[in-house]
């Protein structure tokens, strides 16, 4: 707990194809109070594969809300990309 969220991170998300749970689990980085995922990056720049990854975790974990993060930039709104499925 920090500063009252729960807050629980590498976040194994099995992966379903066809009602059948394949051998890979993809790791999502941050669940916050179990209701948005965060995915962290340190890139030059984000990529939209990146965005990608953080809707397949959505659909994984059946979350609306996502933040992408990426720490590798001069001010820090600049790297915090905000997702939400319908």
């Amino acid at each position: 707990m920090l500063r009252g969220l729960n807050v629980k991170s590498q976040i194994k998300l099995p992966v379903v194809y066809k009602s059948k749970v394949l051998e890979k689990d993809f790791i999502n980085d941050l669940l916050v109070e179990d209701v948005i995922i965060i995915e962290l990056k340190s890139v030059e720049i984000l990529m939209p594969v990146h965005e990608v990854q953080l809707v397949t975790y959505m659909k994984l974990a059946d979350k609306r809300l996502g933040f992408l993060i990426n720490f590798n930039v001069s001010q820090m709104k600049e790297g915090i990309r905000r997702k939400v499925n319908n």
